[in-house]
């Protein structure tokens, strides 16, 4: 399976599980999105939200929650969470801005929200809300800096402005 295979059966799931009101086919969306996992490695909830221009960077280990939203132009690398607090109703995951770039083995766990165009460096666990345009990093995350970039995923570059000459 190809990256848009795995988009175009993501959007079926989606679809199925839309169409609740038909009986099985909660069920069907279910066992599609568990092949989707087998095949990719990528366990992401058929109620997922995720808005346009999605970039999953060796998307192996990326994990998604059922009530989670992702904006639109988000960057992931690779062992992402976006996982849940507890198995109440109502919404249980994060909700991720526009613009985001989530650094490889970043968590973020809860009802929480990722402003629009901040970074979180990798390996980061976010249990709080961080503003829009700030960069985060630790564990549990801090916000270490405020930047001006409007979207720092379109880069991808996690070190901009922090270290001044890295190359080896």
């Amino acid at each position: 399976l190809t990256i848009k295979e795995l988009v175009a059966a993501q959007h079926v799931a989606d679809l199925l599980l839309l169409l609740l009101l038909l009986p099985g086919l909660q069920m069907l969306a279910v066992a599609l999105q568990s092949r989707i996992s087998e095949a990719f490695h990528v366990d992401i909830h058929p109620a997922a939200t995720f808005g346009r221009g999605i970039l999953l960077d060796h998307a192996t280990g990326v994990v998604v929650g059922e009530t989670a939203v992702v904006g639109d132009n988000v960057s992931m690398l690779h062992h992402v969470t976006l996982g849940g607090s507890g198995t109440g109703k109502g919404i249980r995951h994060p909700t991720i801005g526009h613009g985001v770039l989530l650094g490889a083995g970043v968590s973020v766990l809860g009802n929480v929200t990722v402003g629009c165009g901040a970074k979180v460096g990798a390996g980061s666990v976010v249990v709080t809300d961080l503003p829009c345009h700030s960069v985060a990093v630790g564990v549990p995350a801090r916000i270490v800096k405020q930047t001006a970039r409007a979207e720092p995923c379109r880069t991808m570059d996690q070190t901009e402005d922090f270290i001044l000459d890295y190359v080896i």
